[in-house]
């Protein structure tokens, strides 16, 4: 049988069924599943001219065992978490991203984390399950400020959901965009009087650990911690700590430290808070989008190089 034009290296049952309904066929692309280190990507790329990669990573060890890669395609934005891009560039593997296809799931799923936190939805439901009856909502989100750290696509549309729920919404950017209604103001004052923190920004070398221990504290005392962008961005050990000494009043999650979350993470049990499996960009919508650029994107480079060859 004849070998596909690409592999997704890292595949899971969703992705190959979405790859699938856009029509993607064995001609275009071959399916191995589940994350792997460098020697199973290795051998699981072998041959090909094309990877397209989810959440595994193609390290320069990779990149150097594989002389047949040309190409490089990651399932999202930030490949630079993913992929060696210097190792790729000295190779001259360009390597294709896909935007803006999670934007609104993300913003959305914010919000959703917002309100569950706010009206203390997880623990009554878990209560109610368990034979009881009792909750404890924080309060109402109209008239509290929400302080956005990254002011871009995301940060962008949380802010309009924001100020569409009564919202006053503050912003910190490095490039601030005006947008109405929105006001920037430096980091700490954002920290300060923020009812909400929410971060928006790329995981990037410059942005690890943005918000350290010292900053996380700086946060007003009763705020609430929303962080549907990358653990990475955070001291996580700090925000264990301000939620069991009560400096944060709650927090929802989407992202950790290590994913799957352990099952003796410390996280599990802390208190008011919201925990969801790195879901936020996940919707049927959301993933069309993704995978359709995807195929666009295959179906094309695999013409071009049927004509190279």
């Amino acid at each position: 049988m004849a070998r596909s034009y690409a592999v997704l290296a890292d595949s899971t049952d969703l992705l190959a069924a979405a790859f699938a309904t856009e029509g993607a066929d064995d001609a275009l692309i071959a399916h191995v599943s589940g994350p792997g280190d460098d020697a199973a990507m290795i051998a699981r790329i072998a041959g090909y001219r094309m990877v397209v990669v989810n959440e595994s990573r193609i390290s320069a060890e990779v990149i150097a065992a594989s002389p047949a890669l040309e190409q490089l395609l990651f399932l999202g934005t930030g490949a630079a978490n993913f992929i060696d891009l210097k190792a790729a560039a000295a190779r001259g593997i360009p390597v294709h991203t896909i935007k803006g296809y999670g934007d609104r799931a993300v913003a959305e799923h914010t919000l959703a984390l917002l309100l569950a936190v706010f009206r203390d939805i997880a623990a009554q439901d878990a209560s109610i399950r368990a034979g009881g009856w009792a909750g404890a909502p924080l309060g109402e989100l109209l008239g509290k400020t929400i302080g956005l750290i990254g002011m871009g696509a995301i940060g962008a549309e949380v802010a309009r959901l924001a100020l569409a729920l009564g919202l006053t919404v503050q912003a910190w950017a490095r490039s601030p965009v005006a947008m109405a209604g929105v006001d920037y103001v430096d980091l700490d004052r954002l920290l300060a009087t923020s009812d909400i923190v929410s971060p928006h920004l790329a995981y990037t070398t410059e942005t690890a650990g943005f918000l350290n221990a010292a900053r996380l504290r700086r946060m007003k005392r009763g705020a609430v911690f929303i962080n549907t962008a990358r653990a990475e961005l955070t001291d996580e050990a700090e925000l264990l700590a301000m939620l069991a000494d009560g400096h944060l009043a709650g927090a929802g999650l989407d992202v950790y430290s290590a994913e799957p979350l352990p099952a003796d993470h410390p996280m599990r049990r802390a208190p008011r808070t919201v925990l969801t499996a790195h879901t936020g960009w996940q919707s049927p919508e959301a993933v069309a989008r993704l995978i359709g650029t995807a195929v666009t994107i295959l179906r094309r480079e695999a013409i071009t190089g049927a004509q190279r060859s």
